[in-house]
């Protein structure tokens, strides 16, 4: 699993550093797509992952490889999304399942977008709160990480960071 993680997902971050990315930028979109991967709405964080990148001039490939890497964790986190945004509006939680989540689905999307629209809103809700810190938080471990990369791969650390996002 190991070899095949670092052939599959380092290796090509990797490879955009030796192309010119600078560290900052691609710590930010690894930490953006690592975040926009876990969104707790499915079938929307392709997109939002190619709205960012155009609107922030972000490389897009970057972000979409790391987001999709991010499929069974996206899943994972769902419920606890939701339990969150409960939390947060103080509401008595739902009976909610994985596996009746995915009946759902294949009852069709239509029928699962009504019959979950409050979880759908609460996990909505946490994200919004969580995925700002969880992006800044996520930049500021990677920055390292690839500057040190890009060092030991023959190319200096980018001189100027970015400017911290709130």
């Amino acid at each position: 699993m190991g070899s095949w993680l670092k052939r599959r997902l380092w290796e090509p971050l990797l490879g955009l550093l030796k192309a010119g990315i600078s560290p900052d930028r691609l710590a930010l979109c690894v930490a953006i797509g690592i975040v926009v991967g876990n969104i707790p709405i499915l079938g929307t964080s392709t997109i939002l992952c190619t709205v960012i990148a155009l609107l922030f001039r972000l490389n897009l490939p970057a972000m979409q490889l790391v987001q999709a890497f991010m499929a069974p964790t996206q899943l994972l986190l769902i419920i606890p999304y939701v339990r969150l945004g409960e939390w947060i509006l103080r509401v008595p939680p739902q009976p909610l399942s994985i596996k009746a989540g995915m009946a759902l689905m294949a009852a069709g999307i239509g029928t699962a977008v009504v019959t979950l629209w409050d979880a759908i809103l609460h996990a909505g809700l946490a994200f919004l709160l969580v995925g700002p810190l969880a992006t800044y938080a996520l930049y500021r471990i990677f920055r390292p990480i690839f500057a040190l990369a890009a060092a030991q791969g023959g190319r200096p650390p980018a001189a100027a960071p970015l400017p911290p996002q709130p």
